[in-house]
């Protein structure tokens, strides 16, 4: 990548519009796992990342690998991020973090490191298509199971067919494993919220991810004449329903660091003069602490069964989702938070309150994530974007991270061993 740094910014920002052109839907961004869109952002970023210098395949699951080599063989950094997006979303979330590492490949043309940089663009992060997240990053660990396999969408067709469908082999998938010669991650993000933005901050050092919990509760009561059905002799699944929902945000607001949402209602049967018999609702929790969130999603469960209870209105539940909470590598954190500091780039410490692939990653190589600010704090939106100088600043940081990162490879393996 050539020019000045103004130039390399707005280079990255432009490919990355580039590739929200690849869609499922006319008008916005809409990028599912393995459906055929992806076929474009693969060829997009495959001449990149030849032009680059980089061997360059796709494995079993549909991951994009580019590997520049060192000069002899030496251990490797991975560097990467996710290719899917969520329904009309923005041209950001994921595939910034995959340019970048394409672009950091790109300024290291004249410069050769003690290590090999593998940039991977995973191919399923956001779960929408088969309602389950990290598929790209859990085969990469060795832990996409034959249960996730089998997994279905709409459609009725499987993740394993879905593979077949692509024009992958899913035999494959044991070679889509991390060998042994990779000793760190490395993840370039948005921030997906307003926290850096609002202390006038271009990046952001990622501590820890928070653990999450997502349930589906179901409030099973009586359908019955609007009309004709006394208030004090209902079963009103809806009123029971909404009675938690204001208690789930009550409980969020009086604890300290926990969030919880309510972001999915469906009623039965829907219709504006029949009392709702049966309503189903999502809740997503997070914490920090592993230890806090589990104690908040007891208190919201008894919440839903007492108004349940208050109404007649049975109340059952089902996990979907139990991810702990995840700490990144201490070193690697120490190491970019000094060198943004030293290089004159605002930086904060913090901890992420959304999922990454670096919390699948991060517990079998020593990991860490560089936030960039989210204008407006908006992510997973259409006007969802970026600032040059915050392109630029984490670029920066990067290339010095990498000069930095060969003395300390001995001490990484040393902690996760």
């Amino acid at each position: 990548m050539t020019g000045t740094k103004t130039d390399r910014a707005a280079r990255i920002i432009a490919r990355c519009r580039e590739i929200a052109g690849y869609t499922e839907v006319p008008g916005e961004i809409t990028r599912r796992f393995l459906t055929p869109p992806m076929h474009g952002v693969h060829k997009l970023l495959r001449d990149w990342m030849v032009a680059a210098g980089m061997t360059v395949h796709v494995d079993a699951v549909g991951n994009l690998r580019g590997l520049w080599p060192a000069v002899t063989a030496q251990p490797r950094l991975l560097i990467g991020s996710h290719l899917d997006t969520v329904p009309n979303a923005g041209a950001f979330d994921g595939i910034l973090g995959v340019v970048l590492g394409i672009a950091v490949v790109e300024e290291l043309q004249d410069k050769r490191l003690p290590f090999s940089i593998e940039v991977i663009g995973f191919s399923e992060e956001e779960g929408v298509r088969f309602s389950k997240p990290f598929l790209g990053s859990l085969a990469v660990v060795g832990k996409l199971d034959a249960t996730n396999l089998a997994r279905k969408d709409q459609d009725g067709t499987s993740v394993v067919d879905a593979i077949r469908a692509y024009g992958l082999d899913p035999a494959q998938l044991p070679a889509a494993v991390l060998s042994d010669d990779v000793f760190a991650y490395l993840e370039f993000h948005i921030e997906q919220g307003p926290i850096l933005e609002s202390q006038e901050t271009s990046l952001g050092v990622v501590e820890a991810l928070v653990g999450q919990t997502r349930m589906q509760f179901v409030f099973d009561g009586q359908a019955n004449h609007a009309g004709t059905t006394p208030m004090q002799l209902r079963r009103d699944a809806m009123a029971a329903a909404a009675d938690w929902i204001v208690a789930v945000e009550a409980y969020a607001i009086s604890h300290s660091g926990l969030v919880a949402t309510v972001g999915k209602v469906e009623t039965s049967p829907g219709v504006g003069n029949v009392i709702a018999g049966h309503v189903t609702a999502s809740l997503d929790v997070r914490h920090a602490s592993d230890g806090g969130r589990n104690v908040a999603v007891e208190a919201l469960t008894a919440a839903a069964h007492a108004a349940g209870a208050k109404r007649h209105v049975q109340v059952t539940t089902q996990t979907q989702l139990e991810q702990s909470a995840v700490p990144l590598d201490p070193n690697l954190t120490d190491i970019l938070h000094n060198v943004a500091t030293r290089a004159g780039f605002p930086c904060k410490r913090m901890t992420s309150g959304a999922g990454h692939d670096a919390m699948i990653l991060a517990p079998t190589i020593p990991s860490a994530m560089l936030f960039l600010r989210s204008p407006g704090g908006l992510s997973h939106h259409p006007d969802e974007s970026v600032l040059p100088q915050d392109v630029e600043a984490a670029l920066a940081t990067a290339l010095e991270f990498l000069t930095l990162l060969g003395d300390d490879r001995s001490k990484l393996k040393d902690a996760h061993a």
